[in-house]
């Protein structure tokens, strides 16, 4: 596509240039080093305390809780801010400067606008989140004393794939809106809207739905009434593409985990047989059980992307 390079240079220019991406970085960083050097010091101090330690101790310096929450929760909470920070006014901004007509009306295509873009703030995103993993591993390396396994790093990467694209769908979002909207402000207040929406509306909503369909509150509540509860708390928070994260990278880092339902219920011989199974599940097994969620994750990033490249190539430029 002709101009693509030349915009996606533009814009990384652009972004590794401002004080936004300064700040928000900065910000991000000192949150997540907080955070995993407090997990860090808890881990070494059970890790004194248990001669034999674990077996995957690295990969809970992502998933103990430091403060208040673990970095796996940081970042699904928190790391959406990142994407609508960068795109909330990729395009508006080019209106109002009345740059954008001066772009078109260049030998470059219009689809290399909006690719170029997407592109750069995926970019400045991989970044961010390989560096602040990569320093938090060296946190790990520095206070634990544990050199990572193969399959730990193998996770590792996993798991910042899974980040890349959880962000870059919140990109997306917002470089919707910069088109859909003329307004700056707009656009980010949209932008915050949608994240509080299905990061937390749609979060908490859940179990009050749940409760208000099958409630669990009674002296004289039934299993079936209990299975019901949790089977629509599950399908209601599905909607949320932190809930999709949280479950996936949950499993991913945490090899312990075998599943991602909140409650499943076994009779005898099934307790009698999952307890010789209690080792924990290879990385192979773990990307068998998180893999509808990955692939959901990667498809509403590729959707929203999609549908803001149609709205911008059929929408009308002018100053």
């Amino acid at each position: 596509m002709n101009g693509l390079f030349a915009v996606y240079r533009k814009e990384l220019a652009d972004y590794f240039s401002s004080y936004r991406f300064v700040i928000l970085f900065a910000l991000i960083a000192m949150v997540s080093f907080i955070t995993s050097y407090m997990a860090g010091i808890s881990l070494r101090e059970s890790l004194a305390q248990d001669a034999k330690g674990s077996r995957f101790l690295f990969l809970m310096l992502f998933s103990t809780a430091g403060a208040r929450f673990s970095m796996i929760q940081f970042v699904a909470f928190f790391g959406p801010l990142m994407g609508l920070f960068l795109g909330f006014d990729a395009i508006n901004r080019e209106r109002a400067q009345g740059t954008l007509v001066k772009i078109v009306s260049q030998p470059i295509y219009r689809d290399a606008v909006i690719n170029g873009k997407f592109l750069a703030g995926a970019t400045v995103i991989t970044v961010m989140i390989v560096a602040v993993v990569l320093v938090i591993a060296g946190f790990g390396l520095t206070l634990l004393g544990v050199v990572p396994e193969v399959e730990e790093v193998l996770r590792l990467a996993v798991y910042v794939a899974i980040s890349i694209f959880y962000v870059s769908f919140w990109l997306g979002v917002s470089i919707l809106f910069s088109i859909l909207f003329r307004s700056t402000a707009t656009s980010a207040l949209a932008s915050v809207a949608a994240w509080i929406l299905f990061s937390f509306v749609v979060f908490f909503g859940a179990s009050a739905v749940a409760n208000a369909v099958a409630p669990v509150e009674k002296e004289d509540v039934d299993l079936q009434t209990v299975m019901r509860n949790v089977r629509i708390t599950e399908a209601v928070s599905i909607f949320s593409p932190m809930v999709l994260y949280m479950n996936s990278t949950a499993t991913i880092i945490d090899p312990k985990v075998n599943t991602t339902k909140s409650l499943v219920l076994q009779g005898q011989w099934e307790q009698i047989l999952s307890a010789r199974f209690q080792s924990p599940l290879s990385l192979g097994q773990s990307l068998i059980v998180v893999i509808p969620y990955v692939i959901s994750l990667v498809a509403i990033s590729l959707i929203c992307f999609a549908v803001s490249y149609i709205v911008f190539m059929v929408q009308e430029i002018r100053v």
